[in-house]
């Protein structure tokens, strides 16, 4: 049983949650998420909740309980608060800049890095510190895991994209005889 899918979620004052044929759309202050949903598990919105019930207990309505029930939940907090993640660019000539749509790159390869920034996000970079803000957890998440991965972080000189919470552990490197 899913302790995630028996809780009832509570829509907040100025958002509205329609179901209409599988497909919920969530509308909040700050901008409008649609996701399409599996008949699998039936999903009703009354008196400012929503509530997630599998139609049979068999393994795969019983996974995606869950899981519904937290798209659903963060497509709430979305469309409220907008979600944000900070990404940290350390090294030596490492530069990053936000140009019209793309974000630059310069991570010490022969080449500039050049990424095309997806429609409802919103990048700023600033010495270095690159903000990654959006609506959809989802879509914020990938872009950001995206960015780090063309430059991870090393362990001898901390050198490449972490995550501003991230902790990366250090190794001493080669010692002299």
């Amino acid at each position: 049983m899913s302790r995630i899918g028996k809780q009832q979620l509570i829509i907040p004052a100025g958002t509205t949650a329609t179901l209409n044929n599988g497909l919920l759309t969530v509308v909040g202050p700050k901008g409008t998420l649609t996701r399409n949903f599996n008949d699998t598990i039936t999903i009703t919105i009354a008196d400012n909740m929503i509530t997630f019930l599998p139609k049979e207990e068999n393994p795969q309505s019983l996974a995606l309980w869950g899981t519904y029930a937290s798209h659903v939940k963060n497509m709430l907090d979305g469309v409220n608060t907008p979600y944000t993640k900070k990404l940290i660019l350390e090294g030596v000539g490492f530069k990053s800049e936000v140009k019209g749509t793309n974000l630059d790159l310069a991570l010490g390869f022969s080449h500039p890095v050049s990424i095309p920034v997806p429609t409802g996000l919103t990048v700023t970079a600033e010495k270095n510190n690159i903000t990654v803000t959006g609506i959809d957890k989802e879509v914020v998440g990938s872009f950001t895991a995206m960015v780090r991965a063309l430059k991870k972080p090393e362990p001898y000189k901390g050198k490449g994209f972490r995550y501003d919470t991230e902790v990366i552990r250090r190794k001493q490197g080669k010692k002299a005889a």
